[in-house]
């Protein structure tokens, strides 16, 4: 008979944690998880999802003006904030029932509240101690404020989802990934966005061709994209809101949206009194095989701060399962992880980056790059282009970036994330026939380097 109440106890239910729980479960673990606000985490509830599905619902807007050259005619049209919203909300509520009846089926106890590690191998859960012989930190991220005068009049990505109405004017603060779709998704639902970002280009993170070309295809939709532009401070006037820039600039909005960073959700856990080691933001460190500084707690996905995407925390919950209760196969490679920016036009990308790949090759690299107008649009009347960019090793020829801005630019580039898994090489992809007439075929016809 074990020395403990739990072989796992996992404190989190989002991606990680119950990715993590049900494995360690059906490995033959007696395992526990304790959520203190809703199954699913960040991704499920005020992130991935709900965000997708109000990014369908934006392009609606163009869909509408685009069908008229293809034959159709729309009547008028009215948009309605509530109804998407709740039907938003339905969906989530769903998907919250989904994942308990996943935990429930693979024999994993659920305790709703917060928990507190008391030490190596102790939590307390709604007044509760219970023993377990490991313990998984799987508590996710949040969004922050910026340290500005007037940041309570402003409001950042979990609140977004549940605005009581669609604002008429949005500052939308940010050069991110969310920020940028945010501001498409009010910007398409009608909203006029103005949208800050404090650097020089949007998405600094990514190769920098992207932000570039992205900015400019928001302007065209209407979207004030200013960069280099940082608030002062803010001030609020009767439910109107007064940004005041560096440059001294003034805007009038009616919602002021931050998406300006996040921070681990470390604070009231005990990992002080636990002895586990955090970084200077709050994450937690972790070694090669996702063990913090006392050896029997682990940690996996945001909490972290390594790459902060669903399916990157999915695959360390499986290898921490794995490790701990059956062989220790499994592995995870930050390597050539594909993700996506659903703003409108749409990015997906793989691999390094031109200044990366230059970093790492010298003057070795070849740049393959294409810009079009999509066959869709010569006929909708849209002025939208795509970017398409390749990153290539010289030497070995083998692909080292795939980055593409345009509709579909996520579902074309997760079959091409799998090739370069495999070591593609541009040779390969020369060889490839391409699906005809399709934007992913450019891809596989690029010859000549620029």
């Amino acid at each position: 008979m074990s020395d403990y109440d739990y072989d796992l106890f996992t404190i989190g239910g989002g991606s990680g944690g119950v990715r993590a729980s049900r494995f360690a479960a059906q490995y033959g673990a007696k395992v526990a998880l304790a959520e203190k606000q809703y199954l699913g985490g960040t991704c499920v509830n005020v992130g991935c999802i709900p965000k997708k599905l109000m990014s369908y619902a934006a392009h609606f807007h163009d869909d509408f003006a685009e069908a008229k050259n293809f034959g159709w005619q729309v009547g008028d049209t009215h948009f309605d904030w509530t109804t998407l919203i709740a039907n938003k909300d339905k969906e989530i509520g769903r998907l919250n029932g989904i994942y308990r009846k996943l935990l429930d089926g693979a024999g994993v106890a659920i305790f709703d509240g917060h928990a507190t590690i008391e030490d190596a191998h102790t939590v307390l859960v709604n007044g509760r101690r219970i023993s377990a012989r490991y313990i998984l930190i799987a508590t996710g991220g949040h969004p922050t404020l910026p340290d500005l005068p007037g940041k309570q009049h402003g409001i950042t990505s979990d609140q977004f989802f549940h605005m009581p109405s669609l604002p008429q004017r949005v500052v939308v603060a940010g050069g991110g990934y969310i920020a940028v779709e945010l501001a498409a998704i009010l910007n398409g639902l009608g909203s006029k966005v103005t949208l800050l970002s404090r650097g020089p280009q949007l998405l600094r993170a990514m190769d920098a061709d992207l932000g570039v070309f992205l900015a400019a295809e928001m302007k065209k939709k209407g979207i004030d994209v200013r960069c280099n532009a940082a608030i002062a401070s803010i001030a609020e006037d009767g439910g109107r809101k007064q940004l005041y820039l560096k440059n001294g600039d003034e805007i009038d909005a009616d919602c002021i949206l931050f998406a300006t960073g996040r921070h681990a959700n470390t604070e009231k856990l005990g990992l002080q009194a636990a002895g586990v080691e955090v970084k200077q933001n709050g994450a937690v460190i972790v070694d090669q095989n996702f063990r913090t500084s006392v050896p029997s707690i682990y940690a996996v996905g945001d909490v972290i701060d390594r790459v902060a995407l669903t399916p990157v925390a999915l695959a360390e919950g499986m290898v921490v399962a794995s490790a701990l209760f059956q062989d220790g196969g499994r592995k995870i490679s930050y390597e050539n992880i594909p993700t996506a920016v659903f703003s409108h036009p749409n990015i997906g990308t793989v691999g390094l980056t031109e200044a990366a790949a230059r970093d790492k090759c010298g003057d070795g690299v070849l740049i393959f790059k294409s810009e079009f107008r999509a066959l869709k649009h010569t006929l909708s009347g849209s002025d939208e282009r795509v970017l398409m960019k390749l990153v290539v090793d010289a030497k070995s020829d083998r692909v080292l970036g795939m980055h593409m801005v345009g509709a579909g630019a996520a579902e074309i580039l997760q079959g091409f994330a799998a090739a370069m898994q495999c070591g593609m090489t541009k040779a390969q992809l020369d060889m490839t026939i391409g699906i005809h007439p399709t934007s992913a075929e450019e891809f596989v016809t690029m010859r000549t380097p620029v």
